[in-house]
């Protein structure tokens, strides 16, 4: 192939070139250009095939075969036949060893004797071998791969609403979309392309009449244009899925006109799916949009007039015919087969035959012969009743010299979503073609489709459905006018001929060849449903666009009955082929906000998510890397003063006379005999004794409690809670206030001397000690107050009504600007309870965790008669903890381990490392690891392994790292 000189309608930009790599190689293109046309014009072959890894080439051009599916900057199966060529991508050949030029698994193609239709089927019947076929087809199946290096895109759906949508944009989807909008209708036109226009070779006349028709569309106020969108589903109540580049519109419609055209079926002989055998209509679009001749010398394989119109296109733009194989004995135009302003039927015939290019009658492909360089040479042709008779005679065989062979013998209908929306359909032995039938109120078929296919009467049979659709959308009256199809026969009624034994390919995704579908139909699959499925005929990623039709007529000559009697397959959702990015779920990722998110965002949060809350990981500061801000953050809460948002915190109120017991039933801890006043650690477990969450238990009186969850267990613990409460029937009442308070967490050497000056509350040791819950007001708001120690400082958890977050936090921020108060983030937080020894749940506990293991039996009252889990952790306490969660140190100050690296005893699994961080007031590296009981005696030395299989030293030591005797969150005095 090789590039045309510049002609007025190509839609490529040749002052804009385009620079990309494929398989490694540099590679130009212009703007405009696809990845196909691109590729096409400078390489032999773009691909290899699914099974057998021959060479292919482009076939469609149109994105109806897989010859033409690309890896594309890590993006696997990008369809190159309808994806524009941007600057600087990395393209490479999907199915391959080793890379498109030396694949290692060409040589399946020498082994096809042995890999005969069905034959992983029966390979699968042998228990004895079955696992290493299992592992043979797994690794060479496939076409891309999946790359996490892939860019990631989300991709958001939307909801479209018309009176009429029209699928197609050629001559008769253009005429229905006029006629509709005339009529008052709001029409949206879909068609895959990049432009209007459709694919037709079409006379000058033709030609003008249909810009006309595209800028009418283009200019008309009530019809919407929708280009490179492709139907591909259609469902109840014309629901209609369109594929949008970057999105998926589902668009109801309260009628459709499906002028969805044809798809031209290749011609079966041997080699057919050497490099440079395509569709005509295939190297029609490679010369009218991209200016890409197929050949410098090319054979057209006829058998209808579209041949010719092609032929007279490629020829007036310099490109030499060698000859015109026409499988006809004599021609079949019809009336008005030449187009308006033609000279009568047959003026392509007679304008090919004027230009000498030599025509060949009644002469069927037999054999094509590939060159040096894997592209087709020359084409063996002989004359269809020597080839009907079984085989042609040397004598019989002409040897045509060429670099390109064009096919163009006959059309399947792209009737798919018509037959999904419901629609039936016949065969018509005239056309050779499936046409709709018995059509659902408010879908009509226009055009090709419908099997009209002469220019003219095209755009009426668009007219008229347009001007029904709108009628059925409740806009004028319609047409009456009927359906006059073709009176030629556009498609040849068996292009398969008897010819040399090899490779003949009639789905040119799947590689299968006549001989495969006649044996399967001799295997008793001799259904149109069972030979697909047994032989994947059409299961490829064109769904039989191109094959479904040829494979129909070999198994109505097996089975000797017409093609009419054996019918269609079903044709099920995505019509096209399409990125399941579009089909997933829309992306609801509930993102919960504290009222003073703004606030934290001014103050140059830097955001991460924790469960579904937006949380600050910690606060940027000019000047200051990520790890120096953290740990100015702890050197603050350390020495001076931190203020966090804890906001994200579950909270739950529980009121009645019951509410002790009925905690003392959810909790491993006692609760009923708390003060009031007074605050508890309680940790819930599930039935196995498995903990589940944690949090602060705070009684407030008598029969009142107030207690917090974790961040991510809020809603789950509420529910729980709730189905015991149902359950046991006690006189007990809870109430979610999550979402209703704020709360903060003010800790530091300086925090009671700064919050005693704006709380009404005495907050004195002796009126206020560590565990203690007062209620009272802070800078005039009413605040519960809960000292609490979870950062191992003197501290104070301050919990207010919403509304009022913004304003006790601006009090709080302003008295303590003097002490140098510094806000500080959940990354901060983290490594200052991590110094505490104090455990995550989800972090430091997994699935299977329970008390025992987490060092946590301190709070545990196996004394109660009965809480969740208590029955269980009898049984764990006689077994003895599979592990412990110890504290460590990393005895290399250079290097640290990351959460979940193993620990390695005796070249085998023994725990795993659950949190670590760089302690900068401490001077080491300190985690928490759940280790095998021997390796959890403090002093004992364990490996860690690292990135890499780098083994690390680390200490099992003692918790709390700092502060061991708590006497800083208990006085906030130094021990």
């Amino acid at each position: 192939m090789y590039r045309l000189e510049p002609q007025a309608r190509e839609w490529i930009d040749r002052s804009t070139v385009l620079r990309f790599s494929f398989e490694g190689a540099p590679c130009e293109g212009y703007a405009g250009d696809t990845l196909s046309s691109a590729l096409a014009a400078s390489h032999p072959y773009l691909a290899r095939s699914f099974k057998y890894h021959r060479p292919r080439g482009v076939l469609s051009c149109a994105n109806q075969d897989s010859n033409a599916l690309f890896q594309v900057d890590g993006i696997p199966n990008v369809r190159g036949d309808v994806t524009l060529l941007r600057q600087g991508m990395h393209v490479t050949a999907v199915n391959t060893f080793g890379g498109l030029a030396r694949d290692r698994a060409r040589v399946l193609d020498r082994f096809a004797r042995f890999l005969p239709v069905g034959f992983y089927y029966k390979a699968f019947h042998s228990k004895r071998w079955f696992p290493r076929w299992e592992r043979m087809f797994r690794a060479i199946t496939g076409l891309g791969a999946v790359t996490l290096s892939a860019e990631r895109r989300t991709t958001p759906k939307r909801y479209g609403f018309c009176d009429v949508l029209v699928i197609g944009g050629g001559p008769s989807g253009l005429a229905a979309a006029l006629a509709a909008a005339e009529a008052g209708a709001r029409v949206t036109v879909v068609d895959e392309a990049h432009r209007l226009g459709g694919t037709s070779a079409l006379n000058d006349a033709e030609r003008q009449a249909l810009d006309s028709l595209v800028r009418d569309v283009q200019a008309s106020a009530r019809i919407a244009v929708l280009s490179a969108t492709a139907a591909v589903g259609c469902y109840a109540d014309r629901w209609v899925a369109l594929a949008e580049p970057r999105r998926l519109t589902k668009m109801r419609a309260r009628a459709v006109v499906f002028a969805t055209g044809v798809i031209e079926q290749p011609a079966v002989f041997r080699n057919n799916d050497l490099p440079g055998v395509l569709l005509a209509s295939g190297a029609w679009r490679l010369a009218e949009r991209y200016g890409i001749a197929p050949g410098r010398h090319l054979v057209m394989v006829a058998a209808n007039m579209e041949a010719y119109a092609v032929c007279r296109d490629l020829a007036a733009r310099g490109v030499n015919i060698a000859a015109i194989v026409d499988l006809r004995a004599a021609s079949e135009a019809g009336p008005g087969a030449a187009g308006a302003g033609a000279a009568g039927a047959g003026a392509d015939e007679a304008g090919c035959a004027s230009l000498g290019i030599p025509i060949l009658k009644g002469f069927a492909p037999y054999e094509a012969f590939a060159g040096a360089d894997g592209r087709v040479c020359a084409l063996a042709v002989a004359p269809i009743d020597d080839v009907g008779r079984g085989g042609a005679a040397a004598e019989s065989l002409r040897r045509i010299e060429c670099d390109a062979v064009l096919m163009s013998v006959g059309f399947a209908a792209a009737g798919q979503l018509l037959l999904q929306a419901g629609a039936g359909s016949e065969f018509s032995a005239g056309l050779q073609q499936f046409v709709p039938l018995d059509l659902p109120a408010g879908l009509l078929a226009a055009g090709r489709v419908n099997g009209v296919y002469e220019f003219g009467a095209r755009l009426a049979d668009g007219r008229r459905a347009g001007a029904q659709a709108a009628a059925h959308a409740g806009f004028g009256a319609g047409s009456a006018a009927s359906i006059e199809r073709s009176t030629r026969r556009p498609s040849h009624p068996f292009p398969v001929f008897a010819h040399p034994a090899g490779k003949n390919f009639v789905d040119f995704d799947e590689d299968l060849q006549v001989k495969d579908l006649e044996n399967a139909a001799q295997e008793g699959f001799d259904s149109s449903e069972l030979l697909k499925r047994y032989s994947t005929v059409g299961m490829g990623p064109s769904q039989g666009k191109h094959s479904h039709m040829n494979a129909l007529r070999i198994l109505a000559r097996v089975r000797r009955v017409p093609v009419e009697e054996l019918g269609l397959t079903t044709f099920r959702p995505m019509y096209h082929p399409v990125p399941l990015k579009l089909l997933a779920g829309r992306g609801f990722n509930v993102e919960r906000r504290t009222p003073l998110d703004a606030r934290h965002g001014a103050l140059g949060a830097v955001w991460m998510s924790a469960g579904n809350w937006r949380r600050a990981e910690y606060y940027a500061v000019e000047g200051e890397t990520r790890e120096q801000s953290i740990e100015a953050e702890v050197e603050a809460v350390r020495t001076k003063v931190g203020l966090i948002d804890v906001s994200t915190l579950g909270k739950i109120e529980l009121y009645g006379p019951q509410a002790g017991a009925f905690l003392d039933r959810v909790y491993a801890g006692s609760y009923a005999s708390l003060q009031v006043g007074m605050t508890r650690y309680g940790l819930m477990l599930d039935e196995s004794g498995v903990i589940i969450d944690d949090g602060v238990i705070a009684r407030l009186g008598a029969e009142r409690f107030y207690f917090t969850t974790t961040t991510g267990g809020s809603a789950t613990v509420f529910r729980e809670l709730s189905r015991l409460n149902a359950l046991w029937g006690l006189d007990c009442a809870l109430v979610n206030v999550t979402g209703h308070r704020a709360a903060f967490n003010f800790a530091g050497p300086a925090s009671r001397e700064i919050l005693q000056s704006l709380a009404d509350v005495d907050l004195g040791e002796a009126s206020f000690p560590y565990l203690a819950a007062r209620e009272g007001s802070i800078a005039g708001v009413r605040t519960r107050v809960l000292r609490v120690g979870f950062v191992g400082e003197l501290g104070y958890e301050i919990h207010v009504p919403a509304s009022a977050a913004a304003r006790v936090w601006q009090a709080l921020s302003e008295a303590g600007r003097p002490h140098a108060l510094r806000p500080f983030g959940v990354e901060a937080q983290r490594v200052l309870r991590l110094e505490k020894g104090h455990l995550i749940v989800g972090q430091d506990t997994d699935g299977l965790t329970d008390p025992f293991e987490a060092g946590a039996r301190w709070a545990v009252s196996m004394k109660k008669p009965f809480f969740v889990g208590q029955r269980s952790l009898k049984i764990l306490e006689s077994r003895g903890p599979r592990q412990k969660l110890t504290g460590i140190e990393v005895l290399d100050a250079t290097r640290a381990p990351k959460e979940c690296h193993l620990v390695i005893d005796r070249g085998a699994i023994a725990g795993r490392v659950t949190s670590v961080a760089r302690s900068r007031t401490l001077g080491k590296t300190i985690g928490l690891a759940m280790l095998a009981p021997p390796l959890a005696e403090p002093g004992r030395e364990i490996r860690i392994r690292a990135e890499g299989g780098e083994m690390l030293a680390a200490r099992v030591v003692a918790v709390p790292f700092y502060d061991p005797g708590n006497l800083r969150q208990r006085a906030g005095r130094a021990a």
